[in-house]
């Protein structure tokens, strides 16, 4: 039986690296920020931390906390047809049961975590949308009190502590792929 990995973590935190460890394994990824960057496209906005939040916001006002996963529903029903599906950033509570109530033992929520300042420390080195630690603050503060992100992380199945080197990290994800496949 096809299963389903939903990482979990804070910006920053490892979840895509994560998810191209289960993709090299041949896993299909669905990536829910996507959603966010498509948005962005359609109505010409410049793809910065203060856009991304608004769209972000907005599109769970307009279809509900749940939205991503209620917009990304049918994609992951079709991908998961087909072979193992890891979703890379599932970010609410709201979404986590609504996929837990589709998907059932199926899916298997992973979080990536990591001590603030470190991860803080490398958000601001990354080539692809860096943070200052001021905006990382401001946009945790914003994830946990607007988009109840705080929930999935905290019934996580499982924790990747994301404390060493990504090969560290991408050692841990092949662990947990090879339990996942075991129990398939």
């Amino acid at each position: 039986m096809n299963q389903v990995v939903a990482l979990v973590g804070m910006c920053g935190s490892g979840k895509s690296v994560c998810c191209e460890a289960f993709q090299a394994r041949g896993w299909d990824r669905v990536y829910f920020g996507g959603v966010t960057m498509t948005e962005l496209e359609k109505r010409g906005l410049e793809r910065n931390e203060a856009n991304e939040r608004a769209v972000r916001e907005e599109l769970r006002r307009t279809y509900g906390p749940a939205a991503f996963a209620i917009l990304l529903k049918d994609v992951i029903r079709e991908k998961l047809e087909k072979g193992n599906v890891c979703l890379d950033g599932l970010y609410s509570w709201s979404e986590y049961k609504v996929l837990k109530e589709e998907l059932g033992d199926r899916l298997t929520v992973a979080a990536v975590v990591m001590d603030r300042a470190v991860r803080y420390e490398r958000i601001s080195r990354r080539d692809v949308r860096p943070l200052t630690p001021e905006q990382a603050l401001s946009r945790d503060v914003a994830e946990i009190e607007n988009m109840e992100k705080g929930g999935p992380i905290a019934m996580a199945d499982c924790f990747l502590m994301n404390d060493g080197t990504m090969e560290e990290l991408t050692a841990k994800v092949n662990a947990l792929i090879d339990r996942m496949e075991a129990r398939a």
